[in-house]
């Protein structure tokens, strides 16, 4: 069994790059299409974005983009079609893909075996174990230790003073993650250094490498936990039982791996383009600084703002009307995450940053069925994170420019150096 466990995860490792890695998809435009490359890397750092994306978005709600990897695809823009397409896992599955640059009538690996990629019910059987330990109630009694990381890790990059704060915001949700999982302290830098190498390498090879180390780990672990279970998220996946059986062992470390690739990923990108917005405004630094208005809304703007899990993929399960283009059985369908969080039509002033927006009913952590599981804790991390900036660092001052990522999966900053002036 444990041979092909180990052949199926190989297979596995591979898949789970595309998750957290650059996607290789570009579009060329069609009849039906606007010159506007969505599936282009490059698109989501230039300044000219929000102007063009809004163009496109006033011209239609729905347009049909043309990529070399995926094929066609339907590409929503506005919330009110994204929200339909999301909130309607019946008519829009998840199965045959979550995330474009899978390839062309390819499906993934993990197809009805991850939470990413089932849909109801198998979906709820699949959230069911680990629904406790992502809980507002779960996540409040770890609050106070969440702060205090983040706090210890700002009165370290403050007392090194020049860093790149990229670094500084990962360690939190890797920390996080290692205690969830129970991580023996003699295994934590290993896993720790191994996470670095899967969710921050510059290649698809490097980040390919990582998941060949990170997945036998976690194989390993859910082989020792299920003969010895603990109260931790890996022995709750490991022991869990749907109708009377055991999940398999490979559907337990496939949804591990995407529980930490999706917990590490949408907190650092958030974190570091966040503090990468209030640096830029320091109006809005001054105002957090002074408590006029409330962190929660703060990270909920920040959240919209950012939208680093740019877009989301499903497939139509029948033919339907959307937007008022005629979508077919088996069609697939992005929905743009970030434009539908600037949709004027959902949001008074979507491009002006209103750190009290309310209410602020952004999809940047999903809708329905796949709404983040992980939303209370990320949510918990990102207040800790931009909690401790304030209060540690009385100036954050840019040193170099920044770099963003090349990626349409989780767009976000490689680098952010800065110089950090104590309190």
């Amino acid at each position: 069994m444990l041979t092909t466990a180990t052949a199926t995860i190989n297979t596995i490792a591979t898949a789970t790059t595309i998750a957290t890695a650059t996607t290789t998809a570009t579009a060329t435009t069609t009849a039906t299409s606007t010159s506007v490359d969505l599936t282009d890397p490059g698109l989501w750092a230039r300044p000219d974005t929000p102007a063009l994306v809004a163009d496109m978005r006033r011209e239609a709600p729905v347009h049909l983009t043309d990529t070399v990897d995926d094929g066609p695809v339907w590409s929503v823009l506005t919330y009110r079609e994204s929200a339909e397409v999301l909130r309607n896992a019946a008519v829009y599955s998840s199965e045959s893909g979550s995330l474009l640059g899978s390839g062309e009538g390819k499906v993934p690996v993990g197809s009805g075996r991850m939470m990413a990629l089932t849909d109801p019910p198998r979906h709820r059987d699949l959230r069911a174990p680990a629904n406790p330990f992502f809980s507002k109630g779960g996540v409040r009694g770890a609050a106070r230790s969440i702060a205090e990381r983040a706090g210890e890790l700002f009165d370290r990059a403050v007392e090194q003073g020049d860093v790149d704060l990229v670094d500084v915001v990962s360690a939190l949700p890797l920390a996080v993650m290692c205690d969830l999982l129970d991580v023996p302290e003699k295994d934590r830098d290993m896993v720790v250094r191994v996470c670095d190498v899967a969710f921050l390498g510059r290649t698809p090879e490097e980040r390919r490498a990582g998941h060949q180390q990170l997945i036998p780990y976690l194989l390993h672990q859910v082989m020792l936990r299920r003969s010895d279970p603990r109260d931790d998220l890996i022995s709750m996946m490991a022991t869990y039982k749907v109708g009377g059986r055991l999940l398999p062992i490979e559907d337990v470390v496939l949804n591990l791996d995407n529980i930490v690739v999706g917990g590490v990923q949408t907190v650092r990108h958030t974190a570091a383009m966040g503090l990468h917005t209030l640096v830029q405004r320091p109006d809005l630094w001054r105002k957090l600084q002074q408590g006029e208005v409330s962190m929660d809304s703060a990270v909920d703007e920040l959240l919209r703002w950012t939208s680093v899990g740019l877009h989301t993929l499903r497939t139509a399960t029948r033919d339907v009307e959307l937007g008022g283009r005629r979508i077919r059985r088996g069609d697939r369908v992005a929905v743009w995450v970030w434009s539908a969080d600037r949709d004027p039509e959902a949001f008074e002033q979507p491009e002006e940053i209103r750190l009290d927006r309310s209410p602020n009913k952004h999809l940047a952590l999903g809708l329905g069925a796949h709404y983040c599981i992980g939303a209370p804790l990320a949510k918990a991390e990102l207040s800790a994170l931009y909690t401790a900036a304030l209060e540690k660092a009385a100036l954050i001052e840019p040193t170099g420019p920044v770099t963003y990522n090349r990626s349409i999966i989780n767009f976000g900053l490689d680098h952010f150096p800065v110089r950090l002036t104590p309190r």
